[in-house]
């Protein structure tokens, strides 16, 4: 076989592979997609709060 020949065997099995993949429906995309920003804007907050009471902490009691 040449490169030619295994890069066309290659598109055909993925193509055939893309086939069985199960997507999953908009709703669910948008879904989840909301409980990842939800979830990344909650721990940014708890972040920020752990810094803001470490830095409260550092400049009343260390410095």
């Amino acid at each position: 076989m040449n490169i030619f020949e295994k890069f066309t065997n290659y598109l055909k099995d993925t193509r055939q592979e893309m086939r069985h993949v199960n997507w999953p429906t908009r709703q669910n995309t948008v879904r989840f997609t909301l409980l990842v920003i939800g979830a990344s804007i909650i721990l940014a907050a708890f972040l920020g709060l752990l810094d803001i009471v470490f830095q409260y902490l550092l400049n009343n009691f260390v410095l």
